[in-house]
């Protein structure tokens, strides 16, 4: 029987149709590659568990503080791999990930841990000749094949980064209506995010080495250059222009997030510091203003002015290109800060408190009371002649009683029932 499109079918059902098989070829090709995968990885993690976790427990030859470090939750993360290899050779995608991101907390853990495990790992190689021997003894098996255990230690965080490539390929390739769209739309958003976690994780080692090997090329330890939240961009060697037109003078430079340092050579016959660097200045960005200068190199190179908030400098390069890429290192690490620096004020704290006016002032609370009591006396005087006539002397008694200066802002209201007066 054959199932070629009958030349009676319309165009558009045979378009849809052939849409819909290429998205099932590739789905099926990506689910082999996942499950093929997902067997070598399995695989290499046993290498790890038996040849290193367990024999080392037994032996002794490592402490178990030492032995958390290396290997962190690389057992753990072994198990639920195991039972994730189950779901996927069975065809069970959306339910395989889904139970595996529930866990995905262990390679969270493995993640934050690696730097410390290959730190670790190091110390123990030089340190212990036992583990030394040992390591190289397991490393030597056929089932390695030839691989390191610094390699092997590698493979969780590699394979996040396989899992979000595969999951978007399934997805893609996965109809709406299928019961395993949505669970593998949520295992990519929750699996990227771990693999996030990693290149962040490994910019801010970058970042810390670049600091640590900034700080040891200079001499003495006053400038701090190892500060949280510093980020390092760039550094080479700069001229620096004279306000009074002596000759420039070569300095190397050093960008950073929040500062910019100049520093010139220390002396190359100096016995222990000749391939240092002295910091002769640093300067913040904070509130600095970068700017061009044209008209002054002759299309030789270029010229950039920074102004800070107590100085200037013109820094001058005779390749083009190293000069533009100086002009938009420093924008863009200061246009970063400024926008660091900005404070957000709510709607409410924007709203000042308008400046009273006259009549505003008049009415503060002692002078209310004051009024309430002025016209309760008043009320009273009249209601105590109110048995004589209110003209005549009586009568204008009455109104003297009550000066101009002293009359309330408002006329008073009284409320029915009630004899309290309201300003």
């Amino acid at each position: 029987m054959s199932f070629a499109p009958s030349p009676f079918t319309p165009m558009g059902s045979r378009n849809i149709q052939e849409q819909r098989e290429r998205w099932e070829r590739k789905r099926s090709r990506t689910a082999r590659e996942l499950v093929h995968s997902e067997q070598r990885y399995c695989e290499q993690l046993d290498l790890v568990v038996t040849y290193f976790v367990e024999i080392l427990k037994a032996k002794g030859t490592l402490r178990q503080d030492i032995r958390e470090s290396i290997f962190s939750s690389i057992k753990s993360i072994h198990l639920i791999n195991q039972t994730l290899l189950t779901h996927l050779e069975l065809g069970r995608f959306g339910i395989g990930f889904e139970e595996f991101c529930t866990h995905l907390q262990l390679y969270n853990t493995y993640v934050d841990n690696i730097q410390t495990a290959k730190k670790v790992l190091m110390v123990q190689v030089k340190k212990s000749k036992a583990f030394r021997r040992f390591k190289k003894l397991q490393e030597s098996r056929p089932e390695f094949n030839q691989q390191k255990l610094e390699d092997l230690l590698l493979l969780p965080l590699q394979r996040i980064q396989q899992y979000k490539h595969f999951l978007r390929d399934l997805t893609e390739n996965t109809g709406p209506d299928n019961p395993e769209f949505q669970q593998l739309s949520k295992a990519v958003k929750v699996v990227s995010e771990v693999a996030q976690r990693i290149q962040d994780n490994a910019r801010s080692h970058e970042n810390h080495l670049q600091l640590r090997r900034v700080q040891k090329q200079l001499k003495g330890r006053k400038t701090r250059i190892l500060t949280p939240g510093r980020w390092y961009i760039r550094e080479g060697w700069l001229k620096t222009v004279p306000t009074k037109g002596t000759e420039a003078k070569p300095k190397m430079f050093y960008l950073f997030s929040d500062i910019l340092l100049q520093a010139k050579p220390c002396s190359p016959i100096h016995p222990t510091n000749g391939d240092k660097f002295v910091c002769q200045q640093v300067y913040p960005l904070k509130e600095c203003t970068v700017d061009k200068v044209f008209g002054h190199t002759k299309s030789q190179g270029g010229l950039i002015s920074l102004t800070f908030a107590r100085a200037k400098l013109l820094l001058m390069s005779a390749d083009q290109g190293d000069i533009n890429d100086w002009y938009r290192s420093l924008c863009m690490a200061i246009g970063q800060l400024k926008s660091k620096n900005t404070v957000v004020y709510k709607r409410d704290e924007l709203c000042r408190k308008p400046i009273r006016s006259q009549p505003d002032c008049q009415n503060t609370p002692e002078l209310q009371t004051r009024g309430i009591k002025r016209i309760m006396t008043l009320d009273e005087e009249v209601r105590g002649h109110s048995s004589t006539p209110s003209t005549g002397e009586s009568g204008h008694s009455a109104t003297k009683r009550l000066k101009p200066d002293e009359a309330p802002a408002a006329k008073p209201q009284e409320s029915s029932g009630s004899s309290c007066v309201i300003l």
